[in-house]
């Protein structure tokens, strides 16, 4: 049939036959029309977006796909909370202060450096963690304990945690600020209120182990740089010549051993 019209269509446009090849062409294209019309319809529809969450009963309060949802969540909120609620700032702040101290930039460089704060945050965690472990996590896997007990068991080895560390100072200060009433015991103490105060008692407690770093460093710069003053030599920059003078004294008293050390104790 396509074949037949196609020839007709042909045979009116030789013969200049205007209305007849319209016509023709009108059919042709009717009739490719014709057998997509129903495709068309289709798509011209409004489309809908449907959501069902189906396994909500009282043995299985999530559904798989809203666990991996809060999985995704928690690790897109991993980094804050470390630095937030764990001993990360502390570690990280006077691990930045001992390089510059020495005058090394780049050495060790930052991959190490960030390395290394995250596997003492690691060892001085590691009895919270073990505790949040046995409190809340396993019990909310073998579904002993709902949600909302997981969370509240969870919550309260931090708290212990960051109690031992924040300053009276500091949490009497956003206690103020909040407006809120003296707490009778630790665990009214707000969480929104305890994790400001503790990274303020953090920060003052790093910079201070930071001040004590600095001084035998410091010691060290003056007198390199008055000894070049005194032999005329003011365009040689004294770094170039107390740096290894800085190293040295830094490997013999063992720096690693009494930095590392001192960050530990800090957290008893």
């Amino acid at each position: 049939m396509f074949m037949t019209i196609s020839m007709n269509i042909i045979r009116a446009w030789r013969k200049k036959e205007s209305f007849g090849f319209g016509l023709l062409c009108f059919l042709v294209v009717s009739h490719a029309l014709g057998g997509r019309s129903h495709v068309l319809a289709q798509a011209t529809k409004d489309p809908t977006i449907s959501l069902q969450v189906s396994g909500l009963d009282a043995t299985e309060p999530w559904t798989f796909g809203l666990r991996i949802l809060f999985m995704l969540t928690v690790l897109t909120l991993a980094p804050a909370l470390l630095m937030l609620v764990t001993s990360f700032t502390r570690v990280v702040i006077v691990l930045g202060l001992l390089r510059q101290a020495l005058g090394t930039l780049h050495a060790p460089p930052n991959q190490v450096m960030i390395g290394l704060a995250l596997f003492l945050t690691l060892f001085i965690m590691m009895p919270v963690w073990e505790q949040i472990r046995t409190e809340a996590l396993d019990p909310f896997l073998e579904n002993q304990v709902t949600q909302e007990v997981a969370m509240q068991r969870a919550i309260e080895p931090i708290r212990e945690f960051m109690l031992k560390q924040v300053r009276e100072k500091d949490l009497g200060m956003f206690m103020s600020m909040g407006k809120i009433p003296d707490p009778q015991t630790a665990k009214d103490v707000p969480i929104h209120v305890l994790v400001p105060a503790f990274i303020t008692s953090e920060l003052r407690t790093a910079f201070q182990i930071g001040f004590l770093i600095y001084v035998p460093f410091l010691v060290i710069d003056m007198i390199v740089a008055s000894t070049l003053m005194s032999m005329g030599m003011m365009m040689l920059p004294p770094i170039m010549i107390s740096l290894p003078f800085k190293l040295v004294l830094f490997v013999l008293a063992d720096g690693w051993f009494l930095v590392v050390g001192s960050l530990m104790n800090s957290f008893q």
